[in-house]
């Protein structure tokens, strides 16, 4: 039986950018019909990969073939003719358009079409998703489907445009557990038609349990490709990092403290009810649960931007009703909210901005005029002090890592010195070793200056490792308490779906 030619080879690629070498001499290649994960730190080169595999940049040395062919010189274009796809986080879709609208728009733009013939349209439609497996109703208009409803359409529109490989650049960050293994049954079953898929993600539990093969970078070089039956969590973790990097837990047992927030039988019509728990002083309390559980809405109210039904917030032990988060920030409450990019900077503005933002007022003169070696003064010593890469205080922030931009918004609240920090998903889209370094600033936090936290997260390993106590919510109701030491990994995943 005739061996198999790769969908796509990457031979001996090397790419620079000015004097930084973004890819050396990396070799990469996707067999038919194979999952293949692609892992490695922000920075690493994944990025690059992808956009040479697609024609969007040239390499400076090396070859591309696709499925044995040598290709001279590919284009996002001829990469797109040949079967090569990519699904970005964005989805690139028409949210105001149909399901079979957007599944079959590149053929009416790419042929020049004027006019559309829509039941053809919408009968090529039903044949693609039925075909696949996929129950949507084609006249449905994108903006109104679920995240995951609309990745779905996103795969179908590059399997509709004959894909043979389909690159998924962290498809999982917005879905919850079940539209996960929905996702990954989908694949499967595409996987059997002989598709191929490169899965780009930083939730390594997903890669292994996903992938098929496992190519792993660090500063632009391969470490190596990978069999995942070879590999775990904590040795991908380490050929991504070269350090050792463990999954037991950092905290350790909490003394008797003073209760700073209590909750008593908080509901909001619609999104949560009867929520009630304490926060101690130097506490990390772990809230987890499926994406639309309820957990974002309760921290929200807490910080008062929506306000309760009914239910009463209590502040070391005096009740406070908060009208706006102007009012929570007076009491001493901050928050890292869940997206970063659009609730949490102005990515167009510096890092020293973007710090400064909660203290404002402390940097401005009598005559109302900020004190611009203040505000840089500021921002440096809280680069210094929370270990941010940026190549200077006025850069802006859109050019930091992932991880170091979440470091920007948490500096911001501890310079505004909060009793309580409730940090939303913080380590969400960020590497393994940016999520360590956040775990470590957030202990410290926590240990060292006395702030009781409210961590939200996805990930049950990572309550497991940095919470005193972890909440379980699902469908607006807290359902269980555990203490580290009383569940494993797999019996929290098991309460979190129910």
């Amino acid at each position: 039986m005739p061996e198999k030619l790769p969908v796509l080879r990457l031979a001996h690629i090397t790419k620079r950018y000015g004097g930084v070498v973004a890819l050396r001499d990396v070799e990469f290649s996707v067999l038919p019909g194979e999952v293949h994960g692609l892992v490695g730190e922000n920075g690493s080169g994944k990025s690059t990969l992808v956009k040479i595999a697609t024609g969007v940049v040239q390499p400076e040395e090396g070859e591309i073939f696709i499925e044995g062919q040598k290709i001279s010189r590919l284009t996002p274009y001829l990469a797109f003719k040949r079967g090569i796809h990519v699904v970005h986080q964005d989805l690139s879709l028409f949210p105001n358009l149909s399901v079979a609208e957007n599944i079959f728009a590149h053929e009416y733009i790419e042929r020049h079409r004027s006019f559309v013939a829509w039941q053809d349209m919408e009968r090529r439609a039903l044949e693609v998703l039925g075909r696949l497996g996929v129950e949507l109703d084609p006249q449905e208009i994108v903006g109104r489907l679920s995240f995951a409803d609309q990745q779905l359409v996103a795969i179908c529109r590059a399997i509709a445009s004959s894909a043979k490989l389909v690159i998924l650049d962290e498809p999982t960050s917005s879905l919850t557990f079940r539209e996960v293994q929905r996702l990954f049954g989908f694949i499967r079953e595409l996987k059997a038609q002989g598709i191929a898929f490169v899965f780009i993600s930083h939730r390594l539990d997903e890669v292994l349990e996903i992938s098929d093969m496992v190519t792993v970078l660090r500063d632009g070089v391969k470490i190596g490709t990978f069999p995942k039956g070879e590999l775990t969590r904590a040795k991908l973790s380490f050929l991504m990092t070269g350090k050792e990097i463990t999954a037991e837990s950092l905290v350790t047992p909490l003394p008797e403290t003073q209760e700073i927030l209590r909750v008593e039988r908080l509901t909001r019509r619609g999104e949560y009810a009867d929520v009630s728990f304490t926060l101690h002083r130097g506490e990390i309390l772990g809230l987890i649960g499926p994406r639309g559980s309820g957990r974002t809405e309760v921290a929200l109210t807490i910080f008062g931007l929506r306000p309760p039904d009914s239910g009463k917030i209590l502040l070391e032990g005096r009740e406070v009703v908060f009208r706006s988060n102007r009012d929570a920030i007076r009491h001493g409450i901050g928050y890292v909210p869940e997206n970063r990019l659009l609730q949490g900077l102005v990515l167009d503005q510096p890092v020293a901005d973007n710090i400064a933002v909660t203290i404002l007022g402390e940097l401005v003169s009598r005559s109302g005029f900020l004190h611009p070696s203040r505000r840089i003064a500021v921002a440096e010593r809280a680069i210094r002090d929370f270990g941010i890469k940026a190549p200077a205080a006025d850069a802006p922030v859109r050019s930091l890592s992932g991880g170091n931009q979440q470091k920007v918004v948490l500096s911001r609240w501890i310079l505004t010195a909060p009793r309580i920090l409730i940090l939303d998903t913080p380590t969400h889209g960020v590497d393994v070793a940016a999520k360590e370094s956040i775990y470590e600033m957030t202990l410290g936090l926590a240990r060292d200056r006395g702030i009781g936290i409210l961590f939200i997260s996805d990930e049950e390993h990572e309550v497991l490792k940095v919470c005193h106590r972890i909440l379980v919510m699902r469908e607006g109701r807290i359902v269980r308490e555990y203490r580290p030491s009383e569940v494993t990994e797999e019996a929290l995943r098991r309460e979190i779906v129910g």
